[in-house]
């Protein structure tokens, strides 16, 4: 009678360790990514409001660009891992080479749309006078780095779905550190301006490049994979990659939604907004860590075969997900005096934030069992249903947050509209679960 609740919580504490051991370097690796455009705004800020302006129109521009593309790690890292599980580390790898590939060509195909247009973006963005030549200047030499960036996305899911995710840690921390240098070295040593910091963020994201591709070509010759692109694997990845696409698209333009109601709402809320949007954008990075695990995990489990192992760490990982919501909830609500006089001292824009804030707050839970459920779709290769989930999401979201201006309830009501559309994905990713229908096992789905 005790044996069986004794083998089930072995199992639990081995599921614990593997989230552990995979989610925690995860979360590193992720909050570093943001930590390059801190150290590059810290840097040319001293050089100028007008220069300071043109790097965070450029930046969001770039990292529009590349976060379309995030599906090059997500994809990958499910399709690797299920052929990690089946054991044919060959196939895993010779996989991930395909996504390797197709990112370089989407980077190439990225630069010959953005040089020419440059301007016309940045027009776009409604730059002024002063900063837009900077941030022209910034952009074309940053596009220079989009390649590089996208092999990073590929690369990472490889070593992700090999249930490898220190390296990609160790990597981010080497690239953060060599940024920050040359920016250093070369917009002040050099005297390049905002030029030097464009072309130090670049030779530092080729750099991480080149690690990511040593690893993975030491990784192919010993296990005799291929390294030629392969035209056939490379248009299953971009098919692969097509719904992850459109799940991606979907949620931008919820929060681009979000952004321009907020905008109408008046000064003060568009302000709070952006300061409760930046945290909530925290808060995302550390349960995005666990769904990256989820990815890893399920996708290893399904390979192998292992129906019921892949429900149970489910099951584990959802029990993970609530248990983060809950402290990062409560982290916020304790913090709330100390976080918002970080960034503003008005008190109308404080007022405006208070009431948002505490909805973020109760909303973790059911933003931690949404992103460990999306991170084991995604590992299971659901992405045709998570593209018309999100999709169902989006037009359940945006006739009521369009409405908030008209019908009043301000910025509370607009984040209370946040927590709505986090419910509906909950409900739809819940369903699916437990249909059982995302359970497909072998090599490939």
């Amino acid at each position: 009678m005790t044996q069986a609740p004794a083998r089930a919580g072995a199992a639990r504490r081995q599921h614990d360790r593997e989230i552990v051991l995979l989610a925690v370097p995860a979360f590193g690796a992720l909050v570093a990514e943001p930590l390059f455009v801190m150290a590059d705004s810290a840097i040319v800020g001293h050089l100028g409001t007008a220069q300071l302006a043109g790097l965070g129109i450029a930046s969001a521009l770039l990292m529009a660009a590349v976060s379309v593309f995030v599906f090059l790690a997500y994809a990958t890292t499910a399709a690797v891992a299920r052929r990690v599980g089946a054991g044919d580390l060959a196939s895993a790898i010779r996989q991930g080479m395909d996504g390797i590939w197709l990112a370089l060509l989407l980077g190439t195909a990225v630069i010959a749309v953005v040089l020419p247009t440059a301007p016309a973006l940045v027009d776009l963005f409604g730059a002024s006078d002063t900063a837009a030549p900077y941030a022209i200047t910034y952009l074309r030499i940053s596009t220079f780095g989009i390649p590089a960036m996208l092999v990073v996305l590929a690369a990472t899911g490889v070593l992700r779905g090999l249930q490898d995710t220190k390296t990609p840690l160790y990597v981010a921390i080497g690239g953060f550190v060599t940024n920050g240098v040359l920016n250093v070295a070369l917009v002040y040593g050099a005297g390049l301006g905002i030029a030097g910091s464009a072309w130090g963020t670049v030779i530092a994201q080729w750099g991480m490049a080149a690690v990511y591709l040593t690893v993975v070509v030491r990784g192919a010759r010993r296990h005799g994979a291929s390294l030629r692109p392969d035209s056939a694997g490379i248009r299953a990845s971009a098919q692969a990659g097509v719904p992850l696409l459109v799940r991606t698209l979907s949620l931008r333009a919820i929060l681009m939604i979000a952004t321009a109601v907020a905008a109408r709402l008046g000064d003060s809320d568009i302000a709070a907004h952006q300061i409760i949007l930046s945290l909530w954008s925290l808060l995302a990075f550390a349960l995005d860590a666990i769904a990256i695990a989820g990815q890893a995990i399920i996708g290893r489990y399904l390979g192998a075969g292992d129906a019921q192992g892949a429900r149970e760490v489910c099951r584990r990982m959802v029990q993970w997900g609530i248990a983060a919501g809950v402290v990062l909830g409560a982290l916020v609500i304790l913090a709330r005096p100390v976080f918002l006089p970080l960034f503003t001292s008005d008190a109308t824009v404080k007022e405006a934030a208070l009431p948002a804030l505490v909805i973020v707050a109760l909303c973790q839970p059911i933003c931690g069992i949404v992103f460990v459920l999306d991170g084991v779709l995604m590992g299971a290769g659901d992405g045709p249903y998570l593209a018309w989930a999100m999709l169902l999401t989006l037009a359940v979201f945006a006739p009521v947050a369009l409405l908030i201006p008209s019908l009043g309830g301000g910025l509370t009501a607009l984040w209370a509209t946040m927590t709505l559309m986090m419910g509906v994905r909950m409900l739809t990713l819940w369903f699916r679960t437990r249909s059982g229908r995302w359970i497909v096992t072998g090599a490939a789905r």
